[in-house]
């Protein structure tokens, strides 16, 4: 196990339906098994995680691809390093790139994002950080993008995103640590154990720089 401040619950002592759930967790990821093992104490809070995140990040109006950009983003805010290593298959099956994560904290001047994309990156930076001195600019641009249910829909799964990440940041898990073997929504050079040292190990690695 590593540095994790509070314990992962074991697979057996988890009820058949809360079983299901973390062999999806395993399968497919988003999240991956080890958030969701440390929820599980509390079942009350693993099935309103689990159910809401289903209904607001993996369904919904607006397109997937863009709530995992902005998931990611949050990681890279936070410094969860936990959910920053992790992505989508929904996303990457949508035509989202590798190099489209690379660029998330300087998306307003990158040219891998179109206007949409910096639309809700501004919306999450906001709601991480701040209002911009241009508010009316930032919701006619938000505006110009969006319907209200997908802005409805998009800011309810970055808040549910900047909440999570920021406490399990706190926590000390890390991936392949429970329901090992599988590889299911890991970023390129994070998907073994091995990997996963490898990259956390390289001066380039994305959370190697000092935090926001």
């Amino acid at each position: 196990m590593g540095k994790n401040h509070i314990s992962y619950v074991p697979l057996e002592d988890m009820d058949e339906r809360m079983q299901e759930e973390m062999h999806r967790c395993a399968r497919e990821g988003t999240p991956r098994p080890e958030s969701s093992a440390v929820r599980a104490h509390a079942p009350n809070a693993f099935w309103a995680f689990a159910d809401s995140w289903q209904a607001i990040f993996h369904s919904g109006v607006c397109d997937h691809a863009i709530k995992d950009l902005c998931r990611v983003y949050i990681s890279r805010t936070v410094k969860c390093e936990f959910c920053g290593n992790q992505r989508s298959e929904k996303a990457v099956k949508a035509g989202l790139e590798e190099m489209q994560y690379d660029d998330l904290l300087n998306f307003e001047k990158s040219d891998r994002y179109d206007e949409r994309q910096k639309a809700a990156l501004s919306y999450a930076e906001a709601i991480a950080w701040g209002m911009p001195a241009d508010e009316e600019g930032f919701w006619a641009r938000l505006h110009q993008s969006f319907s209200e249910p997908e802005l409805v829909e998009l800011g309810c799964a970055i808040a549910l995103t900047f909440g999570q990440q920021s406490w399990i940041r706190l926590l000390g898990i890390d991936h392949h640590e429970y329901m090992a073997g599988t590889a299911a929504s890991m970023a390129p050079g994070f998907r073994t154990a091995e990997e996963l040292a490898a990259s956390k190990s390289d001066p380039e690695y994305w959370a190697a720089g000092a935090p926001r």
